[in-house]
């Protein structure tokens, strides 16, 4: 086993008709930079297949591993399940699902919108904000399913949506409802997630914590390429992997 696992993440790449080509010269950086490749939604501009169809092709020239979630942009033409298949070659999907990599467990899903804390929304009311709820309700019950079926020591949450409000900083307050929800944070924290990575946020703030210290990053592509505009906009985060014993 490695001793150290390097990944490389970012969100919101956003691939349209027009895209082919794009990252390409940060894609063949992530070869040498990293393990596994992170995709934390928003892999498409409108969920067209033809969208995914430039995508995957691009993503061939990635020789480690992908790992991703969809964002709320790649269901906008719902055309998902078309958008999940053509891309199932290029990379592994996760939606309320686990993969192993390198002795590293991923557990991921899109997540959803609904506020953070006692300003959460709750389903009360109207029988469309109850519908509002319970998808972010359902959105978290899958990822705690999911990091409930990880048994590797470090386990990584790729998600779309923000857990806490923390990294979406920067945004209007009117739309923090919209960015993500803490009822993804619960089942982080109860199964301790070693890291948590998303989009979605894109004038939000790179860096927060989950409420036990766990470190949560927002790898939008447009705030990485303005926090970072003399680097490449991808956040590369190393894990430590613990000695097997003999």
């Amino acid at each position: 086993m490695k001793e150290v696992v390097r990944l490389a993440a970012v969100a919101d790449i956003h691939y349209s008709r027009s895209s082919q080509g794009a990252l390409h010269e940060l894609f063949a950086h992530v070869n040498d930079a990293a393990d596994i490749l992170l995709l934390c939604g928003d892999l498409t501009d409108y969920g067209l297949p033809e969208e995914a169809h430039i995508l995957a092709k691009d993503l061939a020239a990635v020789r480690i591993p992908i790992v991703g979630v969809l964002g709320n942009h790649d269901v906008e033409s719902d055309h998902e399940s078309e958008v999940v298949k053509i891309l199932s070659d290029a990379m592994t999907i996760l939606n309320g699902d686990t993969v192993e990599i390198d002795g590293v467990g991923f557990a991921g899903v899109k997540g959803f919108g609904g506020g953070f804390g006692r300003r959460a929304l709750g389903p009360w009311g109207e029988k469309a904000i109850k519908q509002f709820v319970q998808e972010a309700l359902d959105e978290s019950m899958k990822l705690e399913t999911a990091m409930a079926r990880l048994r590797t020591p470090e386990k990584i949450a790729v998600l779309h949506y923000s857990p806490i409000a923390a990294t979406v900083q920067g945004e209007p307050l009117e739309i923090f409802p919209f960015l993500g929800s803490s009822r993804l944070e619960e089942p982080l924290i109860r199964y301790r997630a070693t890291a948590v990575f998303h989009g979605h946020a894109h004038q939000g703030s790179l860096e927060g914590e989950l409420k036990n210290g766990t470190p949560v990053y927002n790898v939008c592509l447009p705030l990485l390429k303005r926090a970072w505009p003399d680097a490449m906009p991808v956040r590369i985060h190393e894990i430590q992997m613990a000695p097997v014993a003999r």
